[in-house]
C-alpha cells in the first residue's frame, strides 16, 4: 500500500509497507496501526537534540556502545523477516550496546536508551502509546525531555518487569545514565539561563511635568561697583 491515507481506518501495515511510503513523510506504526509523524520539528527541538548527541558522544568515543539520531527501529514479536514486522518507531535519539541489533539500515529489538523530545503535535503519542511500547519491549531507560517546562521525565527499569515510577530533573541537574556508567548528562547546557527582561520604571501617567524653571540672569556683581570718574 502506498499511501496509509487512502487506506481503510482498520488496515493493518507492516515494515515493508512502511518502506513503501514517500520519504517526505514520516510515519510510526505501532501493532499495524499508522501514525503520521510529519510535523516538522521546532528549532528549540532541533538544538536540543544537538546537544544530546554531542554529550552522549562524546562520553561514547572508544566504547561499544553507539549513539543514533532518528533510525528506524523496529520491534518484532518473534523471528520473522524485518518486512513482516508490524511496529516500527522513530525515536529522537537511540543508545545501542548489543552489535547484534545493528544491521547498518536499522535497529531490531529494544535500544539500551531511548530519548524523545516532546512536541505539540506528538506529546500524547509520545507520553502514552511510546511510553507503554517501550515498558513492554524492554527497553531499559527512557526519557521524555519538556522543553516548554524545562525538565526531563526518566523512567528506568527495575528488578521486575516495566518501569519504576518516574524521576524529575529540573535546568539545573546532572542527570545519571543507568545504562552508561558514569554519564550525566548537564541539563542547563540543554536548557541555557532564562534571559531575564529589564523593566522601565513606571512613570506618572496623566500628569503633566511641571515646565522648566528658566534661570533668572543676575548682573554682574562688578559692574553694579562701577562709579564714573569725574572728568578733569
Amino acid at each position: 500500500m502506498s499511501d496509509p491515507r487512502r487506506a481503510l481506518k482498520n488496515a493493518s501495515f507492516t515494515y515493508g509497507d512502511y518502506l513503501s511510503w514517500s520519504d517526505d513523510e514520516r510515519w510510526e506504526l505501532i501493532d499495524g496501526e499508522a501514525f503520521d509523524m510529519s510535523a516538522a520539528p521546532a528549532l528549540d527541538h532541533q538544538e536540543l537534540l544537538g546537544e544530546l548527541i554531542t554529550q552522549v558522544r562524546t562520553f561514547l568515543r572508544g566504547k561499544p556502545c553507539r549513539v543514533f539520531p532518528d533510525p528506524d527501529v523496529i520491534f518484532p514479536q518473534g523471528n520473522e523477516a524485518d518486512a513482516a514486522v508490524r511496529t516500527v518507531v522513530r525515536p529522537d535519539l537511540v543508545v545501542v550496546c548489543d552489535p547484534a541489533k545493528m544491521d547498518g539500515k536499522r535497529i531490531r529489538g529494544a535500544p539500551d536508551l531511548v530519548i524523545e523530545i516532546l512536541s505539540p503535535a506528538t506529546a500524547s503519542h509520545d507520553c502514552l502509546r511510546k511510553r507503554r511500547l517501550y515498558e513492554k519491549v524492554g527497553v531499559r531507560e527512557f526519557w521524555l525531555v519538556h522543553p516548554a517546562d524545562r525538565i526531563v521525565t526518566v523512567f528506568r527499569t527495575t528488578g521486575k518487569k516495566g518501569f519504576s515510577p518516574p524521576e524529575y530533573y529540573d535546568a539545573d541537574s546532572k542527570v545519571p545514565v543507568s545504562v552508561l556508567p558514569g554519564l550525566e548528562v548537564d541539563l542547563s547546557l540543554l536548557f541555557p539561563p532564562i534571559t531575564r527582561e529589564v523593566r522601565e520604571s513606571p512613570r506618572h501617567y496623566g500628569k503633566a511635568p511641571a515646565p522648566a524653571q528658566e534661570e533668572e540672569e543676575l548682573p554682574d556683581p562688578r559692574a553694579s561697583r562701577r562709579v564714573p570718574r569725574p572728568r578733569r
